[in-house]
């Protein structure tokens, strides 16, 4: 359908030049996307199993040829290094992949009826039915991957699917959306759409959509929350992830995973290791470490493949990220790397003693920042980690199986990662939160579940 409102102008972060442009719709062309994603919802039922994966399987193997064209168009608009933005399109051709094998797998299964009273003479099973029109809300950060995340098991479920991305990163999207329809996805089941909050505020209240997946920040999951009425949701809302580093730890590993965890996607990482809390009889070895590896990142053109950290998603990004550090110093913390931004560019920044209350030290950064902190016992370990309100994952390095048992069982997060960074993911766990903000799970199994109901069916 035509757009109603003009284009929207996407701009490569790290030099200002021009990606392209995409139309956009207001609230008033909601009830004509709804109409498209209706017949789409009915396309998308009348799929076989077989069709649907077939249709996933064709995707992730045709975005694995196409790799490098998906790969550029995420370090053009996103501004991920080259390196970054191969290993999310590989990702994403394994989320499709994983999603075919729902659509074969998730079928439901029998009932004994009859092992119940009075229910000797049934027979029957329940399958899992479509929930009908999916909107999928999806950031900048992983603007493949993440989609792929919520469009593969809405396809594996029979579902119709509205993707509204990013306003920063919508091609890739776009991308993936034609690529699925060439490999046989009827055009109407999944729509792509872009629009600012007023056009979102309007498909999330409308009472055709039966399922909101979103994934980016408290406000605006909190605003969803409030407006989408009844109907089920499914929210990634970011974290601050604390990391434990033991005395009895391997240091050389830790440095490394942690490094590669506070800075990988230029820190645009809602699971990145923020909050490096080490136990005090290491502290200082550790923190020598540490900073002397962040120095020697580099800090650049994400198209050249030796650039380790590129640009953040904009400009103002960094400049209030630079503010939020300088913030943090006048309050008594001490910069040890990094700090200043120039244009969209933050380099690996590290501080220590930054005060607990400080929104540093509270808040999600999102961006290439990491915090320095010790503790002295492991009761003080577990309670540091736990302090925040919200919590995604987090991670803690030792050498004895007993500690990282007792500890990982104390941590209140939807992942512990032990000896490796909170970074860690694969696309088949179950991802989310714990506490505060946590609504259903990623991970495509668990999404799948999530967008689907089981509906019985009882023989007399």
């Amino acid at each position: 359908m035509t757009a109603s409102i003009a284009p929207l102008t996407v701009t490569n972060p790290a030099d200002g030049s021009i990606v392209g442009t995409v139309p956009q719709h207001g609230p008033h062309d909601v009830a004509s996307l709804l109409a498209v994603a209706e017949r789409g919802r009915r396309a998308a039922r009348a799929l076989s199993r077989f069709e649907r994966a077939a249709i996933l399987d064709g995707a992730a193997a045709a975005l694995r040829g196409r790799a490098d064209a998906f790969a550029h168009m995420i370090v053009r608009e996103a501004g991920k290094t080259i390196t970054q933005a191969r290993a999310e399109v590989g990702r994403a051709a394994v989320t499709l992949s994983l999603s075919a094998t729902e659509a074969r797998r998730g079928g439901g299964e029998v009932i004994p009826f009859d092992a119940f009273a009075g229910a000797e003479d049934r027979r029957g099973w329940y399958t899992r039915e479509p929930l009908g029109i999916i909107l999928a809300i999806t950031p900048y950060n992983d603007a493949l991957n993440l989609v792929a995340h919520k469009i593969g098991p809405a396809i594996a479920g029979g579902n119709a699917v509205i993707v509204k991305p990013a306003q920063q990163t919508p091609f890739s999207a776009r991308m993936l959306v034609d690529l699925l329809i060439e490999c046989g996805l009827p055009d109407s089941a999944a729509t792509v759409v872009h629009g600012d909050r007023s056009l979102t505020q309007a498909l999330v209240a409308a009472q055709e959509v039966r399922m909101v997946s979103f994934t980016g920040g408290f406000t605006t999951g909190d605003a969803i929350s409030r407006i989408a009425g009844i109907k089920r949701l499914a929210m990634e809302l970011g974290g601050n992830a604390p990391i434990l580093v033991f005395a009895d730890a391997d240091l050389d590993a830790a440095v490394e995973a942690c490094v590669s965890g506070a800075f990988w996607a230029a820190g645009q990482n809602c699971i990145g290791a923020q909050r490096l809390i080490v136990e005090s009889s290491v502290a200082p070895a550790f923190q020598q470490a540490f900073i002397a590896r962040a120095r020697t990142l580099r800090t650049g053109d994400p198209t050249d493949e030796r650039t380790d950290v590129g640009p953040m998603i904009s400009a103002p990004a960094a400049e209030r990220a630079s503010r939020t550090v300088a913030s943090a110093v006048s309050h008594g913390a001490r910069l040890w790397c990094g700090g200043s931004a120039e244009g969209a560019f933050l380099p690996p920044t590290v501080l220590s003693d930054v005060p607990h209350d400080h929104e540093l030290s509270r808040e999600e950064a999102f961006a290439p920042i990491a915090i320095l902190d010790t503790f002295t016992s492991e009761a003080e370990a577990v309670a540091e980690a736990n302090r925040l309100d919200y919590a995604l994952h987090a991670a803690l390095f030792t050498e004895n199986l007993h500690t990282a048992l007792r500890v990982s069982e104390q941590i209140e997060a939807g992942g512990v990662m032990v000896n490796d960074s909170s970074d860690f993911r694969v696309d088949a766990m179950p991802f989310g939160g714990a506490k505060y903000g946590s609504m259903g799970r990623e991970g495509v199994r668990f999404a799948y579940e999530d967008m689907t109901q089981p509906k019985v069916i009882c023989i007399r």
